[in-house]
This record gives structure tokens, sequence and C-alpha cells, in this order.
């Protein structure tokens, strides 16, 4: 029986009690049991992270670096057994799950590299009257303690852009991660001190709300690092008091597919971005804007490329779609779907909904006022809806409260140069979906989208406090 603890100062936190059973939400069958931290537990990890902090910070830029690519070499060693355990946790299809453990390593691998990018400049006095035979020099000292809150839908890699670039920046991190995700969570710091990571650190806290409100609004955090929901960003900044927060809170991303797109590619994308980890993806494609003179022709395209998708048990590797996280989120789906049809949409593909597994579905025409449209569905359904002006779509594209990414397809400079800088969003793909992202690059939003950006080199920047020397009386 797998276990899933808390993790503090290099022990793994026994307890007496039974513990919490973990199961497969696709069959229902216990796969591990986890122990959820006390408030007690949660206080120790606080005094030892924050103990820690010199500690973590006088090492090397090499001696992180190297930690950082130990781990990514590890893990590449072990892709397989985490694939299967984000599948078996959360339902993710393994094709899905695969790819997430490869993005997972190069998300290690970019933060061991830019754990010797720490670099500043210097600046001239002399742009001063004031300031002749004077010099400013910069650089980036770590911030201290960081609370990496992760979500359960993409539980590995997001781990590790928190940990990752929170280590090469020479910081101490508290992780709590989603309760759906223990198992997951537990492997990652099991691989992290094989690494030699110093348990110092890193440590793990098991729990929900109330865990992550204690470390949230302690003092002793420097930085939190939260992905997940808008009322707990909220919540949040509400309670965090005087330090810095990064705030990854999603969205209920668009695409454009103007009438001069590549329609093929258009549909293949859609499809393939909208469906892919059950749609669970913060930028997944959710609303889909088709030019009025091919909504037709690219209706039959989707209809066509999702009646091929294969649904089913997340450890087949047949399987396309596997399922949601838990039930409750199928139900409320469900429920999107109905209200939807009931306002005049057409169900177009799936629509069926048994406990977790939730059919790859196709709405079209929704009203711009249902829940499908202006929520985040975060889960297997795309809304395909015609357009006529290019001004209007784009228009009704920023009619949400979130701004996190779009796609727009399109042959035409005009309309790519305007909708890259009229959408009003962190990240606009061209002839591509919302749903692409490199780890390397900067990633957040805009509006209720977020704070902040990740990507190794930008979460560096973030995690990190500038400092400045100033030489005076020079020559």
């Amino acid at each position: 029986m797998r276990k899933a603890r808390s993790f503090i100062q290099g022990q793994w936190i026994e307890k007496k009690t039974e513990g919490l059973e973990i199961t497969n939400p696709y069959n229902g069958e216990v796969i591990g049991k986890q122990w959820e931290a006390e408030q007690e537990d949660v206080e120790q990890a606080l005094i030892l992270a924050h103990k820690g902090k010199k500690l973590v910070a006088g090492l090397s830029a090499a001696e992180r670096a190297a930690i950082l690519k130990k781990s990514a070499q590890l893990l590449e060693e072990q892709k397989e057994t985490f694939a299967k355990l984000i599948s078996l946790e959360v339902g993710k299809a393994l094709k899905n799950t695969r790819d997430e453990v490869s993005r997972s390593i190069e998300t290690l691998e970019q933060s061991a590299e830019e754990a010797k990018r720490l670099i500043g400049e210097t600046i001239p006095g002399s742009a001063s009257e004031r300031g002749k035979h004077s010099m400013a020099l910069t650089f980036r000292v770590p911030a201290g303690v960081i609370a990496a809150i992760t979500p359960f839908n993409a539980p590995l890699n997001l781990v590790c852009h928190k940990v990752g670039p929170a280590f090469a920046a020479g910081n101490v991190t508290i992780l709590k991660p989603a309760p759906q995700t223990t198992l997951i969570a537990t492997a990652f710091v099991e691989l992290m001190m094989e690494a030699g990571m110093p348990k110092e650190a890193l440590h793990m806290v098991l729990g929900g709300r109330e865990v992550g409100e204690q470390i949230v609004a302690d003092d002793r955090t420097n930085i939190i690092s939260f992905t997940g929901g808008v009322p707990a960003g909220r919540q949040i900044s509400k309670i965090s008091g005087m330090k810095k927060v990064l705030l990854e809170l999603g969205g209920n991303s668009a695409t454009i597919v103007h009438a001069d797109a590549d329609l093929e590619r258009a549909a293949t994308l859609s499809v393939k971005t909208g469906f892919s980890n059950s749609g669970q993806s913060c930028i997944s494609v959710q609303r889909i804007y088709v030019h009025e003179e091919v909504v037709d022709h690219f209706l039959q395209k989707v209809k066509e490329k999702v009646s091929q998708l294969k649904q089913g048990d997340p450890l087949d590797e047949t399987t396309d779609v596997g399922c949601v996280v838990d039930a409750n989120t199928g139900k409320r789906i469900a429920s999107w779907i109905e209200e939807a049809v009931s306002e005049g949409a057409e169900l177009i593909a799936g629509g069926g909904v048994d406990a977790a597994s939730v059919q790859p579905s196709v709405l079209y025409r929704p009203k711009p006022t249902s829940k499908v449209v202006c929520n985040e569905v975060f889960g297997p359904l795309i809304s395909i809806l015609p357009y006529h002006d290019l001004d209007d779509v784009i228009e009704e594209v920023n009619d949400s409260e979130f701004g996190l990414q779009a796609g727009v397809f399109s042959n035409s400079m005009d309309v790519i140069r305007k909708a890259a800088i009229e959408l009003d969003m962190g990240g606009v793909v061209v002839n591509g979906t919302s749903n692409y992202r490199l780890d390397h690059w900067p990633y957040g939003g805009i509006k209720n989208s977020g704070l902040g950006r990740e990507g190794a080199r930008f979460a560096v920047e973030e995690m990190t406090e500038m400092k400045m020397i100033v030489l005076q009386d020079l020559m």
C-alpha cells in the first residue's frame, strides 16, 4: 500500500491514525493512504524552513545546479513509473502523463541552467551630477522561504515549476500539494532527496485549506507561489500580508479561427488540445470562435476528429481521454452541458457522463452568458461560436474575467497583428490554439488569471530580490 505523509527536515512524519484512503478516480480502486499534517507539524516546518534559509542560500550556484541536473537524470530513469502513478492518481491518459513527465524533466534541467545565471548589472553614477565617481552594482539574492501550493491537474510538472526555480535561486521551499495528488508529490520528494537536495531545502506538508492558510499567513514565509482557483487566490491575497504573491488562476481560453485559416490544422489542434488531459488545463481550448463563412466546414471536421477519440482506462496506451479528477466534477460538467442545451445550444458530440468519466463533448452556439462560455469548464468540453466581424469577436473574447492565453488561426498579417495587439491576454498563440506552452517561456496571465510569470528564468527572477551595492569615491 502506497503511503503519503508530510516530510519535514528529512523525516517522514508518522501518525497513529488510520489515514485517508486514496482512490483511483477512474475505477474507485484504493491505491494508497495519506496522513494530513496537524497544526504543530506545519509550525515545525515553518520553524525549520526559516532556520535553514542561510544554509541553502550558502550553497554555490554550481552545487544547486548539479543537484537539479541529477534530479532530472533520475526522473528520466523513472519516467514510466511516474507516468503510471499520475494516471493512477488523477485519471489522465498515459500518453498525456508521459508527456508531463518529459516536460518535468525539461523544467528541472532548465532550473539547473538558471541557477548559474543569477546575474546583475553595473550602473554608473555619473548620470547624475551628484553621482560623480560612484557606481552601483546589482545582483540577485534568495527571497528566503517559498510556500509552493500546487494543483491536481499537472501534479508533477507544476511542482517542478515551483521547487526547481526556488532551489535554483537558493530558497527553501515548503510544498503543499493538492490533496488529490499526494502520492505523486511523495515520489517527487523522494527523488529530490535521492538527487542530493539538502534536507533543509525542501519540506512538504499535506492537507487542505487550513494547512495552506497557516503557511500563507505566517511571516516566516517570504513568497507565496500558488496555482489554483480564483476564490483561493483571493483568499491568499487577503491573508498573506506584506509578502510577494504569485498566482496562476486559470481561464476560459478562447481560440479564433478566421475565414482564411488552415481549417484542417485548426480543427486538428482544437480537438487535440481541447481534450488532452481531459480538458483539465488552465489553457485548455474551451471557446472556439469560427468565422461564419467556414463554420459549417469546421464543425464537420471537428465532429469527425472527436469521433476518432478513444475514451477509457487511463492506463491503456490507446486511450486518448481518461477521466476527470472525481465524480463531483463529472456531475458539475454534466449540469453545465444540460444548462447550455436548455438555453438553445446544440450538442454536436458527447454529453454522456458516468461518474468521473465524461465523454469528449462539443456544443454549438451556446449563449454568451452560459457557464460553458463564461466560467472555466476544466473538463473535456469545447464550445463553437460563429462570428462575422473581427472587431466584434475580439471584443467578445476579451469580455471575460480571465486573460491567460488565446489562439488565432489566420494567414493574414493584418488579422494576426490586430489579434496579437488587441487580445487582453498574457499570451497569444498564432496559428495554434490557446493550449500551447513551452516550459522555458514566460507563462501567466492578467485580470483574474493571476499575477507573475512561470518558466524557470522568469520564476527565478520572481523568487529573488535585487540587492544593490554602491561604490563611492572611485578615482
